[in-house]
């Protein structure tokens, strides 16, 4: 019989998501990855050589059925839930005061309801093995910059996981929230280019990811903030 842990990543086929999927794979754990486009899971999937490791679910990170729908999956090919990822996310790299409203409903959505319908969705799950909650949070979650309701986003979620923590901590569960600073990854696609500057790569943040999740039996990481070499903010 297969122990060997088990996570669920959501947007877990671009970006961090996907550096993360690929270390805990390489690590000896089962993954299952979630989105929305099932091509991209489908060439992140013959990407690795489709490991029986891994599965894939396409689903929207903000509809509760959906999640609900990758948990039951995942319970059902692997037998448990170890660690959930929080990280499907967007920006529209726009302004409250001159952004266009039209695309706000689906990045609040998806950047605030998604990490909360997934731990609804784990949590009964995360007891039975004293598992681990990871949002991917951003530094944008605690320095505020003008204007940014992308950063309004990241700030709800610093803290859902603190209100998480407090909740589940006395279940065994772990809560730790991830926070980059500039990452080289597809959440910078909606400007045309990259920002200036030193940018970590999604592996480095992956690397912190990994490490919070093989902390030892009893100890809980709960917030690890990571930004580039020059990042003033």
């Amino acid at each position: 019989m297969n122990d060997s842990p088990v996570a669920l990543i959501t947007g877990g086929a671009t970006g961090i998501g996907a550096a993360v999927a690929r270390q805990l794979l390489a690590a000896g754990h089962r993954v299952t990855v979630t989105g929305r486009t099932e091509s991209r899971l489908r060439d992140f999937a013959d990407e690795l050589g489709r490991p029986e490791e891994l599965q894939t679910v396409a689903g929207n990170a903000s509809t509760f059925d959906d999640i609900q729908n990758a948990v039951d999956r995942t319970l059902k090919a692997y037998g448990r839930l170890d660690i959930v990822v929080a990280n499907a996310g967007f920006a529209t790299h726009d302004s409250v005061a001159d952004g266009d409203p039209a695309g706000w409903t689906e990045m609040v959505l998806t950047n605030v309801l998604g990490p909360a319908l997934l731990i609804r969705a784990s949590v009964e799950a995360l007891k039975e093995t004293r598992g681990r909650i990871v949002l991917i949070g951003s530094v944008a979650g605690f320095v505020n910059t003008p204007g940014n309701l992308y950063g309004a986003t990241k700030w709800a979620v610093t803290g859902l996981a603190e209100n998480t923590r407090r909740q589940v901590t006395e279940f065994g569960v772990g809560v730790t929230l991830v926070a980059p600073g500039r990452v080289e990854t597809p959440f910078w696609d909606g400007l045309g280019s990259l920002p200036p500057g030193h940018l970590l790569t999604a592996d480095q943040i992956a690397d912190s990811v990994v490490w919070a999740i093989r902390q030892p039996a009893g100890v809980d990481v709960n917030t690890v903030v990571v930004r580039p070499l020059g990042q003033p903010n």
